[in-house]
């Protein structure tokens, strides 16, 4: 039996722009002890683990107009992890702690994603690049950044690369085609329903409305090994109830969901920007889901000069880190030795 709020999602996929849901606005806390968990909420799901404790601490800057947050811990050549749509920080933390061995990480909510606040100038991934050079270059003053994305966080890689290339040690790519002269928007959009959908302007907020927490528990198996968007039938997600409960903690703010959407509605100037770059030139490590790596190196390799080790991370569909997070840290940690 479908519940309640799953029917309503599924007849207002189906509906589109009769969708009638809207997003409400964020609680006001009635007491200082509400506004302090509020205030706090960022470390719910990191304060009781003695992995994060021992070793990791949320941190925030301001940049530009914008709160960012991010998570650091380790020590050694520093790293940094850009997430993608729906996903924050936490996208990383399978395989933080095996990185912090051998490196300073810093995993980082994308501007007006996770738990930064305020909103940047533009979600075109060109922009979102200067805001984290900005955090990384001239606040934590970092100059040699292995930089690593995953999903839409990987085209902010990519611009952080061309745009900065004397600041910017090695490029880590995962699962993305990349917008530009392999792939234009229109076609971008066709590729599967969900980027067609989150293009529209203001329809995927109003459909999604209240009920974040059901579309992302219904979206992440869909792009799952042997989901859907694989021509599968796996309704299975290497999400735990716990991992959505923290994506949606974070989505449900009204701007944070909007501005996710956002990241699709600029994939028009995401091209026109990979078509203005200059071509990347540092060692770069391609990893895509299991068969998948072909297509996405066709999109990259124009704008990638030094693809030193393109591969397919097995039985993973697009969640790379939470379906084989030992084989991804493997190849991370040999890149990056490199």
């Amino acid at each position: 039996m479908i519940s309640a709020p799953r029917a309503a999602v599924a007849a207002a996929l189906t509906l589109l722009l009769t969708g009638t849901a809207s997003c409400s606005p964020s609680p006001t806390p009635d007491t200082p002890a509400q506004a302090s968990a509020q205030a706090h909420a960022h470390t719910a799901a990191t304060q009781d683990d003695p992995r994060f404790t021992d070793t990791f601490r949320h941190e925030f800057a301001d940049v530009d107009g914008v709160r960012m947050h991010y998570v650091t811990g380790g020590s050694g050549t520093p790293v940094v992890l850009l997430h993608g749509w729906p996903q924050t920080w936490f996208g990383w933390w399978p395989i933080m702690p095996a990185l912090a061995e051998h490196h300073t990480v810093y995993a980082i909510d994308l501007p007006g994603l996770g738990d930064s606040t305020g909103t940047p100038t533009g979600y075109d991934k060109a922009t979102l690049a200067r805001y984290v050079h900005t955090l990384v270059a001239d606040r934590l003053g970092i100059r040699d950044a292995r930089v690593i994305g995953h999903d839409l966080g990987a085209a902010v890689a990519f611009q952080y690369a061309a745009q900065f290339p004397a600041d910017t040690a090695r490029l880590g790519y995962l699962d993305l085609p990349l917008p530009g002269p392999g792939i234009d928007a229109a076609t971008y959009r066709s590729l599967s329903w969900h980027i067609a959908f989150h293009s529209q302007p203001k329809v995927p907020e109003t459909v999604v409305g209240d009920d974040v927490r059901e579309y992302l528990a219904l979206f992440y198996p869909q792009v799952s090994f042997g989901g859907t968007a694989f021509g599968g039938t796996s309704d299975r997600s290497p999400f735990t109830d716990a991992d959505i409960d923290e994506y949606a903690r974070t989505y449900r703010r009204p701007e944070a969901l909007a501005g996710g959407f956002e990241l699709y509605r600029a994939l028009g100037k995401d091209v026109q920007d990979t078509l203005a770059a200059a071509p990347v030139r540092v060692p770069t490590l391609l990893m895509a889901a299991q068969g998948q790596i072909d297509a996405v190196r066709a999109t990259a390799a124009p704008r990638m000069t030094d693809i030193v080790r393109a591969v397919d991370v097995p039985n993973a569909g697009h969640w790379l880190v939470e379906e084989n997070p030992e084989f991804v840290t493997d190849e991370l940690l040999s890149f990056l030795r490199g």
